[in-house]
């Protein structure tokens, strides 16, 4: 079984009592960054307006108009403010821990990304990330697959009625790596599927 990632990889492993560590790194593109420069310096303009109409009807002078236009606009400055966050902050890394018989699970958090077709397509899901922990049991683990798509391949997982895409951030290289690694250790049948549509 060979623990050693592929020459050039970011995916680092731990070695502890409870069995390796497997920490793939949640990188992000630096441009993602523009998107949040945007974001703060349009809640500069949106605390401005919030004001001017918020003194206005606070002096008895607005309208029912207004009153409709400050309930929009707050919940406009609290979802930039909540994506601007989101694209700040830190990525938390996936990680498999494996131990004897199953894989401790954790999704991590992957960075925000308003660049890529695949988050535009999943705008809201990939903005309230849900963070994913996992026992994989040997149940899930004979699920294992690592399917070809039109995209490049997915390594997946079925957790219950739900396909999950384990390290998904990596690269094809990296996620053939860690199906062979998952197969060997865990005497897995065949993990390789053909080529198949979008899954």
């Amino acid at each position: 079984m060979d623990l050693n990632p592929p020459t050039g990889s970011e995916i680092s492993i731990r070695r502890g009592d409870q069995g390796p560590l497997i920490i793939i790194p949640a990188k992000g593109s630096p441009a993602r960054y523009f998107g949040g420069l945007f974001l703060l310096f349009w809640l500069g303009g949106w605390a401005f307006g919030f004001k001017s109409v918020l003194t206005k009807l606070l002096s008895g002078n607005g309208n029912a108009f207004e009153v409709f236009w400050l309930g929009g606009w707050t919940v406009g400055g609290v979802l930039a403010a909540y994506t601007a966050f989101r694209i700040f902050r830190p990525g938390v890394p996936e990680t498999l821990l494996l131990k004897r018989a199953s894989i401790d699970y954790d999704a991590g958090i992957p960075p925000l990304e308003l660049n890529t077709y695949q988050k535009r397509r999943n705008f809201w899901s990939s903005v309230f990330v849900k963070r994913l922990r996992a026992e994989l049991g040997r149940q899930e683990l004979i699920s294992l697959r690592l399917r070809e798509t039109e995209e490049g391949n997915r390594l997946t997982v079925d957790i219950g009625a739900k396909r999950v895409e384990l390290a998904a951030r990596a690269s094809e290289v990296e996620r053939e790596w860690l199906g062979r690694l998952l197969a060997d250790r865990y005497a897995l049948p065949q993990i390789m599927l053909g080529t198949v549509g979008k899954t």
